[in-house]
């Protein structure tokens, strides 16, 4: 069985949260600006909570709790030790500067599918993108998986049905489309990242991102690579493209896409980063290991440069 980086013993899964209900269009600005004018983070956390959420938030109660869950989840907000606060994504999207406040850039729904599928938080979609060794699957494929998974690492309280619920929202969040009610609107469909084979199997759409911009690419593989070797200044192509929370397992790019980013890669990171193949051997070098709030900023320009050429 594989997912290593949720066997740690302080890890705590989760499969609930959601309400069953998928994330839509709208409710991630809901969620950051309610959090924005909060007084303080403890304040911020009644937002949710309180007897005017409802009227706040133009939803019922289980959709309060389901904005919550997908506004953390996708980085939007961010849980302190004092509360809740705006994340620096949401800051970028949203903030007095937002850069994206309706999200209609495809950059901005590849960084909310990465803080998704790229971090632990989301038991089931962190499996699925970083730990699935196969194309198409079952529900129950999943589900028999994690409910493996779960024995094996002594979690408690985890239901066949409570993940099999998890999973069946996660899939209507990413296959779903826009006027689909079935489907709640959700916004990352438009990726085309998990895709309806017939009523019952679904398929991971491996291949090439066309709408993936190489600045977020950039700004994925250097998130890995903190995470994954911070002290090494080489990394393996294989590592880049194939191992969990790397940008090529997270995005599910074929081996051509990446190596075609990879060669564009020291133009991307300003010479940051260089690809080299040299005597059979494809790895990435960095000369230049920056901050992650330089690496934000840098995201930032590239971002707003990107939609000024399309204005132009």
């Amino acid at each position: 069985m594989s997912g290593q980086e949720l066997k740690s013993d302080q890890y705590r899964p989760c499969f609930s949260g959601h309400e069953t209900f998928p994330l839509r269009y709208g409710w991630l600005q809901k969620a950051y600006q309610a959090v924005s004018v909060a007084s303080s983070p403890k304040d911020a956390v009644h937002v949710f909570r309180d007897p005017e959420s409802i009227a706040r938030f133009g939803v019922g109660r289980n959709m309060v709790g389901a904005i919550r869950y997908w506004a953390t989840g996708a980085g939007i907000l961010d849980e302190t030790e004092e509360g809740l606060a705006t994340g620096w994504l949401g800051d970028m999207l949203f903030g007095p500067d937002g850069i994206d406040p309706y999200l209609e850039e495809d950059a901005s729904l590849w960084l909310l599918h990465w803080h998704l599928a790229a971090r632990t938080r989301l038991t089931s979609a962190y499996w699925l993108f970083n730990e699935f060794r196969g194309g198409s699957f079952v529900r129950q494929d999943i589900v028999t998986a994690l409910q493996a998974l779960a024995q094996e690492c002594g979690w408690s309280r985890v239901a066949a049905t409570t993940v099999d619920r998890d999973l069946q929202c996660l899939l209507r969040t990413y296959i779903g489309g826009r006027g689909s009610g079935d489907a709640g609107d959700s916004i990352l469909a438009e990726l085309g990242l998990i895709r309806p084979m017939d009523k019952q199997r679904s398929r991971l759409s491996r291949g090439r991102k066309p709408s993936l911009p190489d600045a977020v690419f950039l700004f994925c593989l250097n998130a890995f690579w903190a995470n994954f070797a911070p002290s090494q200044n080489t990394m393996s192509f294989e590592n880049a493209a194939y191992a969990p929370r790397s940008p090529g397992r997270v995005f599910l790019l074929d081996e051509e896409d990446i190596v075609e980013r990879l060669e564009r890669l020291e133009d991307t990171s300003g010479g940051a980063l260089v690809w080299s193949e040299t005597a059979g051997l494809r790895q990435i070098i960095r000369k230049d290991n920056r901050r992650a709030d330089r690496e934000q900023s840098n995201l930032r320009d590239a971002l707003v440069r990107g939609l000024v050429r399309q204005a132009a």
